[in-house]
C-alpha cells in the first residue's frame, strides 16, 4: 500500500466526476452474483455484515470496511441474512491531469490506476459517514454550486481517509514531532539547515526522522526544505527587483550558481528565465 504521502501526492493529481451516489439498505436475502466490474467505484459499510470476494479473495464486510472497486476485478457480494448490510456507494470516472516543470500533463484513467484498491479498514468512521451522507443529500439536487460543494466533500472525503490511514501507521508524539520541524523549516529556511539539526529537533535518529518524515509529509526533509525555498524565490522573482545573489541569499543559499541550479532542476526553467516569463511588465503608453 502507498504510505499516506504517496497517496495524497497521487490523488492531487486527479480530476473526479462523480457518475453516482446512492445509500443501500440489503434485504436479508441480498447477493449479487460474480460481475466483472465496470466503473470505479467506493462503497463504505456503515451496518450490518457480509462478504465481499474480490477475484476469488473473501473479505469482511463490516462497519469500519471501506472499499475500493475497479473496472476488470471480478466481484461477489453478499449479506449475512441475519444482520443485512447497509452501505453508501460512490461511482465515478477520473482523468489525471496536473502541471509539473510548467507543462501540463494528461494521463486517461487506462494509463493511471486509482491508487486505492481492494479493502482498507478505517478507525474514523463517523466523520466519513457525515461526509458520505452529506454527498448523498446534495446528489438529491441540482446546480451549479451544488456540483461545486459536492468536489469539495469528495475531496475532504479522500483527506480525511488519508488521514486515517497516517494516524493508523504513527502515533500522535512522532506525528507532532514532525509537524513541528516541518513548522521550523517554514520559519527558518533562509538559515543553514542541516538534516542532523532537523532530526535533533525531532527528537530522532537521522535515519528513522528522513522515514518518517518521507511517510507522513511525502517528500524527504532536504526535498521538503528545497521545494520551500524555490516557492519563496519564485516570489521573490516575479514581485520583486532584487538581484539573484541576494534572492539566493534570502532563501538560504551563499553560492547563488548552485541556487540556479537547485532551481532549474525543480522548475525546469532557470531563475532568470522564469522572472522574465512571470515578472509583470509595466504598460508603455505610446501617446
Amino acid at each position: 500500500m502507498l504510505t499516506p504521502g504517496e497517496l495524497a501526492a497521487r490523488l492531487n493529481k486527479l480530476v473526479i466526476s462523480i457518475l453516482l451516489v446512492g445509500h443501500q439498505k440489503c434485504s436479508p436475502q441480498w447477493h449479487q452474483v460474480p460481475r466483472a466490474i465496470q466503473h470505479h467505484s467506493i462503497w463504505l459499510v456503515i451496518k450490518g455484515k457480509g462478504t465481499f470476494t474480490i477475484n476469488g479473495t473473501h473479505y469482511p464486510a463490516e462497519p469500519g470496511k471501506f472499499f475500493c472497486f475497479s473496472p476488470g476485478m471480478v466481484v461477489e457480494r453478499e449479506t449475512d441474512p441475519e444482520q443485512p448490510l447497509e452501505y453508501y456507494f460512490l461511482r465515478f470516472h477520473y482523468t489525471e491531469t496536473y502541471e509539473e516543470k510548467e507543462q501540463w500533463i494528461y494521463r486517461s484513467s487506462a494509463d493511471s490506476p486509482f491508487p486505492l484498491e481492494g479493502m482498507y479498514t478505517v478507525t474514523n468512521t463517523p466523520q466519513l459517514i457525515y461526509l458520505f451522507e452529506q454527498l448523498d443529500l446534495l446528489w438529491k439536487r441540482r446546480g451549479h454550486m451544488t456540483a461545486m460543494r459536492r468536489k469539495i466533500l469528495l475531496w475532504e472525503f479522500f483527506l480525511t481517509l488519508i488521514q486515517d490511514f497516517r494516524t493508523q501507521k504513527t502515533s500522535g508524539d512522532t506525528t507532532a514531532a514532525i509537524e513541528q520541524t516541518q513548522d521550523y523549516m517554514i520559519g527558518h529556511y533562509q538559515e543553514s539547515l542541516t538534516l542532523e539539526g532537523l532530526a535533533q529537533t525531532a527528537g530522532l535518529s537521522v535515519s528513522h526522522y528522513s522515514r518518517l518524515f518521507k511517510k507522513h509529509i511525502g517528500y524527504s526533509p532536504i526535498d521538503y526544505l528545497t521545494h520551500l525555498r524555490v516557492d519563496r524565490a519564485k516570489e521573490l522573482l516575479v514581485l520583486s527587483d532584487y538581484r539573484l545573489k541576494s534572492i539566493a541569499g534570502s532563501v538560504g543559499y551563499a553560492d547563488e550558481f548552485y541556487f540556479s541550479r537547485i532551481f532549474k532542476k525543480v522548475t525546469g526553467v532557470s531563475p532568470r528565465d522564469y522572472a522574465k516569463k512571470h515578472r509583470f511588465s509595466p504598460v508603455v503608453d505610446h501617446h
